[in-house]
């Protein structure tokens, strides 16, 4: 799918001109690539790395042409996984206009609104600072979900909310990935001023970028960080009530076991042999109390045993 735009008083206007200076490629078929191939002269490896989610961000130099490899991130859909995932997109820039080439049409939309466009490169940069911003957007909220996952951990302790902070760690280890590739390719951008004929405003325009790349790369580092140290902190608390859990129901066996073998024993014919001279409703509540006994004793033995902890050994 195709979207042409044309610039009109500092406003990104749509319209229908074959010729226009702002082009959107939306998950191109067969068709538009070979399009794209003979308009602008793009290869295959051009198209597949502007599709690719796995590409990495790079620019690229091609006489009077400059063609951009950049990633941003996908939008939140929600859901449990709490999973931020990272796609790229293509921008070519020539003396015919801009050309954008991505899987999704949300690139421009309300650009105009937020941005004063002049000429394509105005488009380009424009683009490119939303995209930080839409970083700033998913760290926040990526905030927020941790939050609210560490809530319900402590509520719950269950191995799925663990598991969303792993999805968590994970997502913001691919934007630190991400953001940092971005920032190569600004630094690379800015240090090419005066070939692309920048001028002064679009200058600053692209130091801001540098800076609030930059910005939003220590913020995701920062929260990459607090997330790694908080799931293995909650993981161990995990590890440690599990195995609390284990050492209580290791005391209930081994204080119930001997009573088991002992009250099977007296269950037999024995016990009443042994007791004939005593009327059952005497012998048996005092073989019930002797276990009870015998139990109190065992329970105390073995709290004092784990009280004082495993015997030191000397050498």
């Amino acid at each position: 799918m195709r979207q042409r735009h044309v610039l009109l008083e500092g406003k990104l206007l749509p319209c229908a001109d074959e010729q226009a200076p702002i082009q959107l490629c939306v998950a191109p078929d067969a068709a538009e690539r070979a399009w794209l191939q003979e308009r602008f002269g793009l290869d295959g490896h051009a198209l597949a790395s502007a599709l690719d989610p796995d590409e990495v961000a790079r620019v690229e130099f091609h006489g009077a042409s400059l063609f951009v490899i950049w990633q941003r991130p996908q939008n939140y859909t929600g859901g449990d996984s709490f999973a931020f995932e990272v796609s790229s997109f293509g921008m070519l820039l020539d003396a015919r206009g801009l050309l954008l080439i991505a899987n999704s049409d949300s690139l421009l939309g309300g650009l105009a609104a937020r941005h004063d466009l002049r000429q394509p490169l105005d488009v380009l940069l424009a683009v490119l600072l939303d995209n930080i911003h839409h970083y700033q957007g998913h760290l926040k909220v990526i905030k927020l979900v941790a939050r609210e996952l560490q809530q319900r951990f402590n509520q719950s302790m269950h191995n799925k909310h663990l598991l969303q902070m792993f999805n968590l760690s994970e997502s913001l280890v691919y934007y630190l990935n991400a953001i940092q590739s971005n920032g190569s390719v600004l630094t690379r951008l800015r240090n090419h001023a005066e070939k692309l004929h920048l001028s002064e405003q679009q200058v600053a325009l692209l130091d801001d970028l540098l800076i609030e790349n930059n910005q939003c790369f220590k913020q995701a580092e920062i929260y990459s960080s607090v997330c790694a140290g908080l799931m293995d902190a909650r993981g161990n608390l995990l590890n440690n009530s599990m195995n609390e859990m284990l050492r209580k129901l290791t005391l209930i066996n081994v204080v119930f076991l001997p009573l088991n073998l002992i009250a099977g024993i007296g269950g037999m014919s024995e016990y009443s042999m042994m007791t004939h001279a005593i009327p059952w409703w005497i012998s048996y509540p005092l073989f019930v109390l002797a276990l009870a006994l015998l139990a109190g004793l065992m329970l105390l033995a073995l709290r004092r045993l784990l009280a004082n902890g495993p015997p030191r050994t000397t050498g």
